[in-house]
């Protein structure tokens, strides 16, 4: 890779960029998105190449202990690289400096290798109430 990736927390990023993002991997964007629930994140991490977006976290919590994460992606061209694993440590260091006492996740049974393996969450019981 001719540059390096350069990862910022809580960078200036526009809706449009996210939306590309979500786009080069399959994803529906709604436009305003990210206006709409920036307000609401502790936090966020990304990752740039050459001034491109290429990778995103975004970080929730409840005001106090829990933060959650929330929306990780990277373009396809840019996985396995360790890039992803990246943000999500620089989203828990975010959610550590912010004072949270823990980072929640949910995930898709085949993320399991990553979450568990790379990023180190380990598994517990959780609840799910679905809201049609």
């Amino acid at each position: 890779m001719g540059s390096e990736i350069d990862y910022r927390w809580r960078a200036e990023l526009a809706d449009a960029e996210l939306a590309e993002l979500t786009v080069s991997h399959g994803g529906r964007p709604e436009a305003g998105w990210w206006d709409r629930v920036r307000g609401h994140s502790l936090g966020w991490t990304s990752a740039h190449r050459d001034g491109r977006l290429v990778g995103f976290a975004n970080v929730a919590w409840d005001g106090g202990d829990h933060a959650f994460l929330l929306d990780p992606k990277v373009r396809p061209e840019y996985q396995r690289r360790g890039i992803a694993t990246e943000l999500v440590r620089r989203a828990a260091d975010g959610a550590r400096a912010a004072g949270c006492e823990w980072l929640h996740v949910d995930f898709e049974p085949h993320l399991r290798p990553f979450y568990f393996g790379a990023c180190g969450f380990r598994p517990t019981d959780a609840g799910l109430l679905r809201l049609p």
